[in-house]
């Protein structure tokens, strides 16, 4: 395990949770009672699924976050550990429970629908982050989530900020962010969904398609403030929009057989941070993000789903993947310089 005194390359600022997981054939209706497949008790949360996505593929990483010990916390604790992730900065309440995600997946297709009780992760302050300054500033990357407080997200990228670390900020759950954050914030990763929710004022024709949608509302989201805007779209890939490539690119996702969706996005942002971390140009960081995410859905499970960076494609097949998207792009912009 990595020494508590050595700086780590990724640092994840999120939640912990233990993730209660019920596969049935589909997902039930509303008000429907369905005879599920399977049941497990695996640990989750958005914040602890992205460390263990970037330590898995060869970052050193630590997370700052805050665990009740009520149940299951000292459990979290372990599974953190057991790979490889620091958690000297997480903060254990005795008197609190820990977050929680009820999740349901369809094992025909893999959709799944997700409720998350935050727990001990809705109690993480600017305090506890002020603890981990150390980790933040000597960070190369600084990742955050939104299922704990905006204002602990806010302060840990002012800290990451101000030491030059980039800052990576994982808009999910969608909600109103202050423009104080998205100034924060170097790179903004939506879905499509989170896009749509946050891009309010984006006038969209009624047959719009995703990659549509995916390039008003990165071209709204990106005037607000973060230098570059990731919206991925599932499995027709992600659209990429910030200087390098101002009229933005299309990145298409590796084609996979999808068993179970869940954690995937998580998976492509520890991916990214990884390859931000590693100095990689901002698509072929993408692309390595992607490319962890696609295997990590042909598999069931979340964490226990994530590749390791050894059964991903070499760095060369990656980077000749995303220089035919820039070659694309690049000729699609002289075409329409031309028009």
């Amino acid at each position: 395990m990595t020494s508590a005194s050595a700086p780590a390359t990724v640092v994840v600022v999120g939640s912990i949770n233990m993730d209660l997981v019920a596969h049935a054939a589909r997902l039930p209706a509303p008000g429907e009672t369905l005879i599920g497949e399977s049941f497990a008790g695996t640990p989750g949360g958005k914040g602890g699924n992205q460390a263990v996505a970037a330590s898995r593929l060869g970052a050193e990483v630590a997370i700052i976050g805050r665990i009740g010990m009520r149940q299951h916390g000292q459990d979290l604790i372990a599974a953190l550990q057991a790979e490889r992730v620091r958690t000297d900065a997480v903060r254990r309440d005795e008197r609190a429970w820990p977050g929680v995600a009820v999740i349901m997946v369809a094992s025909e297709g893999g959709e799944n629908a997700i409720v998350v009780v935050p727990g001990s992760n809705a109690d993480l302050d600017t305090g506890d982050v002020e603890q981990g300054g150390a980790l933040l500033r000597q960070a190369k990357v600084v990742v955050a989530q939104l299922e704990v407080p905006v204002p602990a997200v806010q302060r840990a990228f002012e800290i990451a900020r101000e030491a030059g670390v980039t800052t990576v900020l994982n808009a999910a759950p969608a909600q109103e962010l202050p423009a104080a954050l998205l100034a924060l914030s170097d790179w903004l990763i939506v879905n499509e969904t989170e896009a749509l929710q946050l891009a309010r004022d984006v006038q969209l024709a009624g047959d719009a398609c995703e990659l549509d949608i995916a390039r008003a509302t990165a071209k709204e989201l990106r005037a607000r403030g973060p230098r570059h805007v990731l919206v991925t779209i599932g499995g027709a890939g992600a659209w990429l929009l910030c200087d390098a490539h101002p009229e933005g690119l299309h990145l298409v996702a590796p084609r996979v057989d999808a068993v179970d969706t869940v954690g995937a996005g998580d998976t492509l942002v520890g991916g990214l941070a990884v390859g931000l971390a590693e100095g990689l140009v901002p698509a072929r960081a993408v692309a390595l993000g992607q490319s962890a995410a696609a295997l990590s859905v042909s598999r069931s499970g979340v964490q226990q789903a994530m590749p390791h960076r050894s059964e991903l494609p070499d760095l060369p097949e990656l980077h000749a993947l995303t220089a035919l998207a820039e070659q694309a792009a690049a000729a699609q912009t002289a075409a329409a310089g031309k028009a």
